[in-house]
C-alpha cells in the first residue's frame, strides 16, 4: 500500500480528488467505484470543480456504488442513490447520467437476489477500474462488518451497533431511524476493483487505520484485506495517522513518488 499523510483533511481529499482525474484523463469512460458517508465529500467537491474547469467529465462512464440501505424508501434523501445523484449526476456536477449510476436494489423484496444480480452487473460492466473507499471506526470497508468473510461476493449484511451509531449523525441522531441492514459489495468484490483509493480523516479513524496500514490480516478488521491489493492508496489527515509508526517512511516513500 501507499500512504500519503496530510495536514489536513481538504489536503488529502485533493490528492484523491487528483488521482482520479489524472486516471480517468489517460482512461476515458473508465468505471469509477463511488463510496458515500463523510469522507469522499471532499473528492466530490474537487471533481466537481474540474469538471466546471473542463479537467473531468464521468458524461461517458458508468460508477457503481458500494451499497445501499435495505427498505430505506426510494425518495429518502440518506438514500445512498440519492446521495450520490446529489454530489454526481448532472452536467453541472460531474457528467454523471442517471443511467450511468448503478446502486443496489434496496426495495427489492428478496434482498439476496438483489445482491447476487447487482455482483453480477460489476462483473458484466468489467468491473471497477479505480475504486473509492472509506474506513468505519471499527475497521469496515463497505457494510462489511467485523468477522465477515474475507471473500465475500456483494451480500445482505446486517449492521454491527458501531455501525448503527456513526450513521445516526444522518439520521437526526436517532438510533432507530437508521436503518438495521444493507446490501453491499463483499470484500472479494471489491478486492477485484483494479485500483483502491481509500481516504480516513480525524482521530475516531485512528485505530482503524493503525489496524489497516500496520496490522495483521484479520476478519476483526475488514479493511486489512486490503494489505493484499496490489494498488491500494491510503490517504489520511494527521489526526487518523496519529498511531502509526512508520510514518516518517510513509512520508519518505510518498514525497519520492510525488
Amino acid at each position: 500500500m501507499e500512504i500519503g499523510i496530510f495536514s489536513t483533511e481538504a489536503e488529502a481529499s485533493k490528492a484523491a480528488a487528483e488521482i482520479i482525474i489524472e486516471h480517468f484523463a489517460a482512461n476515458p469512460g473508465a468505471t469509477l467505484g463511488v463510496a458515500t458517508g463523510s469522507s469522499p465529500l471532499g473528492i466530490y467537491e474537487v471533481l466537481r470543480a474540474a469538471h466546471a474547469e473542463g479537467r473531468f467529465s464521468l458524461a461517458d462512464s458508468k460508477a457503481f456504488a458500494l451499497d445501499e440501505y435495505v427498505g430505506i424508501a426510494p425518495d429518502h434523501p440518506e438514500g445512498y442513490r440519492n446521495v450520490l445523484r446529489a454530489q454526481l449526476v448532472g452536467d453541472d456536477k460531474t457528467g454523471l447520467t442517471e443511467e450511468g449510476l448503478h446502486t443496489p436494489n434496496g426495495q427489492n423484496p428478496e434482498p439476496v437476489a438483489a445482491a447476487a444480480e447487482y455482483d453480477a452487473s460489476i462483473r458484466e460492466a468489467g468491473g471497477i477500474d479505480l475504486q473509492i473507499l472509506g474506513i468505519g471506526s471499527d475497521g469496515h470497508i463497505a457494510f462489511n462488518e467485523p468477522g465477515g468473510s474475507l471473500v465475500s461476493r456483494t451480500h445482505h449484511e446486517a449492521l454491527a451497533e458501531q455501525t448503527v451509531r456513526d450513521n445516526a449523525r444522518f439520521f437526526e441522531g436517532n438510533l432507530d431511524l437508521v436503518p438495521k441492514s444493507a446490501l453491499t459489495q463483499g470484500l472479494g468484490t471489491i478486492m477485484e476493483a483494479r485500483r483502491v483509493v481509500l481516504t480516513a480523516f480525524g482521530e475516531n479513524k485512528k485505530d482503524a487505520i493503525k489496524q489497516l496500514v500496520e496490522g495483521p490480516i484479520s476478519a476483526h478488521w475488514p479493511g486489512t484485506i486490503l494489505q493484499m491489493h496490489p494498488d491500494a492508496t491510503i490517504l489520511v489527515d494527521e489526526a487518523a495517522a496519529a498511531d502509526l509508526e512508520l510514518t516518517d517512511l510513509y512520508r519518505a516513500r510518498w514525497e519520492m513518488k510525488h
